[in-house]
């Protein structure tokens, strides 16, 4: 809830069972009310090394695309690669892409 949502919304419900077959869902309320309701299914689950997810919006459970996080240690610190693939159309990437730019910056300043 903290951190993995884009600057511009506020989490307002997140729920996670991380293993294989397990499920997520995060609800973020943007400035204008409006609410975004993201869930999926963990298909990969490595600890300490990589998530392989679902990713469809319940407004188009039929665009669902999948994430794949990977972590790999770097010294005292971790690198993480985020991959985002399957989008329904460019557009849907593009908003996507600055969607994750703006969680991992949350993600850096929760964690810095």
């Amino acid at each position: 809830m903290q951190w993995m949502h884009p600057h511009d919304t506020t989490c307002i419900h997140a729920e996670a069972d991380v293993r294989v077959g397990g499920r997520f869902r995060i609800v973020m309320r943007a400035a204008d009310g409006e609410e975004h309701d993201v869930s999926g299914e963990y298909r990969e689950v490595v600890p300490d090394e990589k998530l392989v997810f679902t990713w469809a919006w319940r407004s188009t459970p039929e665009r669902e695309s999948r994430v794949t996080i990977v972590l790999r240690a770097d010294g005292a610190a971790t690198d993480l690669t985020l991959t985002h693939e399957r989008f329904f159309d460019e557009a849907a990437r593009d908003a996507h892409r600055g969607g994750w730019a703006s969680a991992l910056d949350r993600l850096v300043e929760h964690f810095g």
